[in-house]
């Protein structure tokens, strides 16, 4: 199972509400970007118009992977912008600046590839799960790219006060997954860490650059120099060990309300979390309402359950409550309490018909489309459908990489092909003008699924038989 291989395979449109203000400070557009992040996008439109950091606001944040629809505020100036990734379209102006609140609802439409036919009956039976039974509310692996980028979780140096080990992950880890001139940046920084005065030879290190004007003013106020980090971004980090603290107590609290058999585990950025299956209707109105805690100083509990989940989670992170805070700058960085719904229910969900995947040979695709609240990541619900599909996700998986069009090969009748190359029979080929069919880019071209592949069909279709006959051994053992 694979999701994102193309920009339009995954869609999100958000729904909003914003109160009208002829003239209002605020003016909201409808922002259309593809192939970048909330944060990216933001960082563009700034720059290119020469606004202040601050100077826009959002409902949310949404994923690079992918073509997404969100609104923003900007303060102060109109705007206009219309490159071909990224979009603006003026919607009217209003007197407060954007947050989540403006959010009502995110609409998807995701494109799931690598699939077998076969499959779609466990996709049946699954979303059947999941309609009476609804998603663990986790934050996904896209919540944790400081992990994914080598960078680990910057709060918890935070939260030992150590501010100049924070500023180096932040500035001086490149990750070895991209490939890009920041990672380029970040390289050289790690190289000449202490000496602020050494010239950075590249246009990106720009971003970086109040950081670095507050170093050479005081070399060893680290504490200042992080506070040059945007504040969103700041806030960020601190909420990325907030849900990983989160998914981790919720993962307890699972273990202490189902029994074995009802749970399964499934891989992640940030390590495993765990699922349901099934539940008794006592279980299922306790769950219904229940929330679970992001976890901040004032944090407190009613259920004894979520407590012990708790206690659990913060005594292997070696930290008490009263440790979540971050004495040298408490006013700018803090953990703050909420309330997150413990399990999510999809709405209007909709599974389209299959149909052969052009880029995966021998596979087929299906669309998929489902509505749901802020803040829930629809991967989860995705990953919960297709449970069966989901792989430990491989540095290739998650590198970032360029996006190339690709061109749909015709159609050829499985009797038509070479087995032992996976390619269409020269005869049959050249007639149907095969042979000269190439990708717009040659790195694009489909794989070819070989008999001693492990990623072949013939290897999947085996590894499917298997697990399904483990199922059926685990099931006859119960």
């Amino acid at each position: 199972m694979k999701i994102k291989q193309k920009p339009e395979d995954f869609s999100v449109k958000e729904s909003y509400r914003f109160d009208a203000v002829e003239d209002g400070p605020f003016r909201v557009y409808l922002m259309d970007k593809q192939k970048l992040s909330t944060f990216d996008a933001v960082a563009r439109i700034q720059a290119k118009f020469g606004l202040s950091p601050g100077s826009i606001s959002y409902c949310g944040l949404k994923d690079k992977q992918g073509r997404t629809e969100q609104l923003i505020a900007v303060k102060g100036v109109a705007i206009d912008l219309q490159d071909e990734d990224l979009r603006l379209k003026f919607l009217g102006r209003t007197d407060k600046a954007l947050s989540s609140k403006n959010t009502t609802s995110n609409r998807f439409a995701v494109t799931v590839r690598e699939i077998l036919e076969r499959e779609i009956n466990e996709v049946t039976i699954a979303s059947t799960e999941v309609q009476r039974l609804g998603v663990v509310n986790y934050f996904d692996s896209q919540r944790f790219g400081s992990l994914k980028h080598g960078q680990g979780f910057i709060a918890k140096d935070l939260i030992r006060g150590d501010f100049e080990a924070a500023l180096h992950n932040y500035l001086a880890k490149p990750s070895p997954l991209d490939r890009t001139d920041d990672a380029k940046v970040k390289e050289f920084w790690s190289a000449n860490w202490g000496d602020w005065t050494a010239k950075v030879p590249y246009e990106a290190g720009r971003k970086y650059q109040r950081i670095i004007r507050s170093l050479r003013d005081e070399p060893e106020d680290f504490v200042n120099a992080f506070l040059q980090i945007d504040a969103d971004y700041r806030a960020l980090l601190l909420f990325t060990y907030q849900s990983y603290l989160w998914n981790e107590g919720v993962k307890r609290l699972m273990q202490l309300v189902f029994p074995r058999e009802h749970l399964f585990p499934m891989p992640y950025q940030a390590g495993t979390l765990l699922h349901h299956t099934d539940a008794t209707p006592d279980v299922m109105a306790w769950m219904r309402d229940r929330t679970f805690p992001l976890l901040a100083p004032n944090s407190s509990f009613k259920d004894p359950k979520i407590e012990e989940a708790v206690k659990w989670v913060l005594t292997k992170e070696k930290l008490k409550l009263e440790d979540l805070r971050i004495e040298l700058a408490p006013k700018l960085l803090y953990f703050r309490h909420e309330e997150r719904p413990l399990v999510v229910h999809p709405g209007k969900l909709v599974i389209g018909k299959t149909r052969p995947d052009e880029i995966n040979r021998g596979f087929t695709k299906v669309n998929i489309a489902f509505t749901l609240p802020p803040g829930s990541y629809a991967t989860l619900v995705v990953k919960r459908l297709f449970h069966f599909g989901v792989k430990k996700e491989t540095p290739e998986d998650v590198a970032p990489r360029e996006y190339v069009e690709y061109v749909e090969q015709p159609q050829v009748s499985r009797a038509k092909i070479d087995h032992k190359t996976g390619e269409a029979k020269p005869k049959h080929a050249a007639r149907k003008g095969l042979l000269a069919a190439k990708p717009v880019v040659a790195a694009a071209a489909a794989p070819v699924a070989r008999p001693n592949d492990e990623t072949g069909f013939r290897a999947k279709s085996k590894a499917a038989k298997k697990l399904k006959a483990s199922r059926r051994m685990e099931n006859t053992k119960r």
